[in-house]
């Protein structure tokens, strides 16, 4: 980690002089190729508004943390969203309402139920931190727990990658060759819900779709092929992460929304060259 922080130290911007901008930095390194990577299956499966259900659904996490008298009610949080994930994931596949809807419910009522749970005990102001987030406030024992989550998603991106890949393309299809569908889309959302849990303190409740979702929506723009696909929408989660964290120091504004605003940017702008090219 000294050796990072002396690299980080040698490049001509004054943000590195301080220690929680080298973490941030390094945070973002780390959850920006992961939220990219996720992202890319999100938009190919059509759910978009899955994280956001996860994220307003922490409020429910956070209450149980709370309730259990927890400090850091992160393991609350990880396994309520594994939970909310598998039932929104089972109601979907009934088919008796359509999956904007399943998940539209499954979100205000979690959203509700944890802020019902938060406000009675008098506990909202203490978390009301986790709706914006703050990526400046990332500790060096967190960078740690961030890459042990990356390194578990990308073991098991590596076994999902084509079985996914074809989920989204036909689902039918995809049974037909002997794929698992259930269990690999059950896979899928628990990887989803543990990365948006386990950053959603630093990101925030109001900003975690944004950047799970523009990265891939402004590659999806630009390319046709899968592989390019996931590395372009890659490069721009990495490149907005530096210019928002570069703006948000220049000019006192939240990392995350600078981000967020950035990543925008980068989805006009494709878009127009998307619909130029076609």
């Amino acid at each position: 980690m000294d050796l990072i922080y002396r690299t980080l130290e040698s490049l001509p911007f004054s943000m590195f002089q301080y220690d929680f901008m080298k973490n941030a930095f390094i945070a973002l390194v780390l959850l920006a190729p992961l939220f990219a990577m996720l992202g890319t299956m999100t938009v190919n499966n059509k759910m978009a508004f899955f994280s956001d259900a996860l994220g307003h659904s922490a409020f429910t996490g956070i209450a149980i943390g709370a309730l259990l008298g927890w400090g850091n009610p992160i393991l609350a949080m990880i396994a309520f969203g594994i939970i909310i994930s598998l039932v929104i994931t089972r109601v979907k596949a009934a088919g008796l309402a359509s999956s904007d809807t399943v998940i539209s419910v499954f979100s205000s009522t979690a959203m509700a139920l944890g802020i019902v749970i938060l406000t009675a005990r008098g506990g909202f102001a203490r978390i009301s931190s986790y709706l914006i987030g703050d990526i400046l406030t990332v500790a060096t024992s967190d960078l740690f727990l961030i890459l042990i989550v990356l390194g578990l998603a990308y073991c098991l991106w590596i076994f999902l990658y084509n079985p996914l890949l074809l989920l989204s393309v036909n689902r039918s299809l995809a049974a037909s060759r002997g794929i698992k569908t259930v269990m690999v889309e059950n896979l899928f959302v628990i990887m989803v819900a543990v990365a948006v849990m386990v950053s959603i303190r630093w990101v925030g409740i109001l900003m975690i779709n944004s950047l799970l979702i523009l990265p891939a929506a402004a590659a999806r723009n630009i390319t046709q092929g899968a592989k390019a696909y996931h590395w372009i929408a890659t490069m721009f989660a990495l490149l907005a992460s530096m210019i928002g964290l570069w703006i948000s120091y220049q000019f006192g504004t939240s990392a995350g929304s600078s981000i967020v605003l950035v990543l925008a940017m980068f989805f006009l702008v494709t878009y127009m060259l998307g619909r130029r090219g076609k």
